[in-house]
């Protein structure tokens, strides 16, 4: 059956204005060929008969064309067919749109928009752009496929960097050929005496004494092949460390690497890696509560049992508050326990109270320490010891003894003068008693005494002298 005779089942739902002879050329210039009426009702289609994943698409005569656009395709395709009725002489373009059918299927077609003796019906012209579309989804989902692989790697990097750094052990990869240092753990550097950063690409051999490269390398590849657990003794050549390097081959994307762990000569050699380690136990441990703060009295770090004093949930709820805020006395408290640790280096037993974040009050002896490193001021460290409510703090014996005899002698009083005589004596005896408690409480540091009573400092000495509290020796307290 010839082309011409075919008058194309494909075409039995609807006819191309064309001669049969233009209807075979249509069919196979285009994959997907749709004649459409001024109202856009497909009037006729031809599929290409190289095109079998279109399928049969002539239930789509009689109907409007864009029921088998998707929405955004709707609206390019309107704006086109405008564009081509206001201008007679426009020329046709591409213009890519996306079909849907099936409610499932979908499916792009790039078309030219042709005019039929330039009247009011449509040709359109379409090649199949599934097959690019296809190239292009597999290109996607190679690249989403590359990047959760590198996701994957990254992790398993940060696994073993993790593992690396938690050992205690100190740790090198080498590589058996070249002799440089791959990697290696913070406790490895510490024993060397040096930053891991610095060693990380040297050779191995740079890092001890004595040794050539190809001697230290022959010496470690001997003690790695033997079934017994031999090591290779070596002085770190920055401390002096006398070290022993017990080495292991295994092998990694085909290649093979030597371990090597370094254990120190002297097993009661503790390495710093050790008391950093054990430092951060007691810390944690400790049932002492200890904040550290910068030089501001801002809290940078603090344990568990000062959370539990201040009735924190969590370390975010204290870290960059000021430590006054936990004093009972605020700012007072601060000035007097910075100055005093800044001054001396450190204050012993300062009795105050905390206030935690609920508002309950505890009696509390706390330390203070100035911090100081190389790199300059750090800061300073409180530990808090809290006290029991039957124990008094340091200095609080004088005052409750002479609290006691004061008022004992306003109550021998009663009967011998009037109401407003013994008041009077009454308010003088607190008045003595805040005095010494806030001088003794200050350490005899008169201006922080003053601030604590809310006087002037020339206040403060007026009352002194009333009270008998000032002698010729201005540091003594009567």
């Amino acid at each position: 059956m010839t082309r011409e005779r075919r008058k194309s089942e494909r075409l039995r739902a609807g006819a191309l204005p064309d001669p049969s002879s233009v209807q075979g050329i249509v069919e196979l210039a285009a994959d997907l060929a749709v004649y459409l009426s001024p109202a856009g009702d497909v009037e006729g289609i031809s599929v290409n008969p190289d095109c079998p994943s279109l399928g049969c698409l002539d239930h789509w005569v009689g109907r409007n064309f864009n029921s088998f656009l998707t929405v955004e395709s709707v609206a390019k395709l309107d704006e086109r067919i405008a564009e081509m009725r206001a201008d007679a002489n426009m020329t046709p373009r591409w213009i890519e749109i996306n079909h849907v059918d099936n409610a499932t299927w979908e499916f792009p077609i790039r078309y030219s928009i042709h005019r039929i003796y330039g009247g009011d019906h449509l040709l359109l012209l379409g090649r199949d752009m599934q097959p690019i579309a296809e190239v292009q989804q597999r290109l996607v989902s190679e690249q989403l496929a590359r990047e959760r692989d590198q996701q994957l790697l990254r992790g398993e990097q940060t696994f073993y960097n993790v593992a690396l750094e938690a050992s205690e052990t100190g740790l090198i990869m080498l590589e058996p050929e070249s002799g440089k240092i791959r990697d290696l753990n913070s406790s490895a550097a510490l024993l060397l005496g040096t930053k891991a950063s610095t060693l990380t690409g040297s050779s191995l051999a740079q890092a001890f004494e004595g040794r050539k490269r190809e001697e230290l390398l022959d010496a470690l590849s001997s003690a790695a092949r033997t079934d017994e657990a031999k090591g290779v003794d070596l002085v770190a050549r920055r401390n002096g460390h006398s070290l022993t390097v017990y080495p292991d081959y295994f092998r990694a994307a085909g290649q093979l690497f030597i371990l090597c762990r370094l254990v120190p000569v002297d097993a009661n050699m503790a390495t710093s890696a050790d008391v950093a380690q054990s430092t951060a136990l007691l810390f944690a441990s400790t049932s002492d509560a200890i904040v550290l703060t910068d030089g501001k009295g801002t809290i940078r770090e603090a344990n568990e049992s000062f959370l539990i004093m201040a009735d924190a949930a969590q370390m975010r709820d204290v870290r960059g508050t000021s430590f006054s805020d936990y004093l009972a006395r605020g700012s007072v408290d601060m000035k007097i326990m910075l100055e005093a640790a800044l001054k001396k280096g450190r204050l012993s037993n300062y009795a105050t109270k905390i206030t935690s974040l609920t508002g309950t009050r505890t009696g509390v002896d706390i330390s203070a320490s100035h911090l100081e490193s190389h790199g300059g001021d750090f800061g300073y460290g409180f530990v808090i010891r809290g006290v029991s409510s039957n124990t008094a703090a340091d200095g609080e014996a004088p005052t409750s003894a002479v609290n006691e005899d004061a008022m004992k002698n306003v109550m021998d009083l009663v009967g011998t003068a009037s109401l407003k005589e013994l008041v009077s004596a009454t308010s003088d005896v607190i008045e003595k008693l805040c005095i010494e408690t806030a001088v003794q409480l200050t350490g005899n540091n008169r201006v922080a005494a003053a601030e604590m009573l809310g006087l002037s400092r020339q206040s403060l000495y007026v009352k002194l002298r009333k009270h008998g509290l000032m002698n010729a020796d201005s540091d003594d307290i009567s």
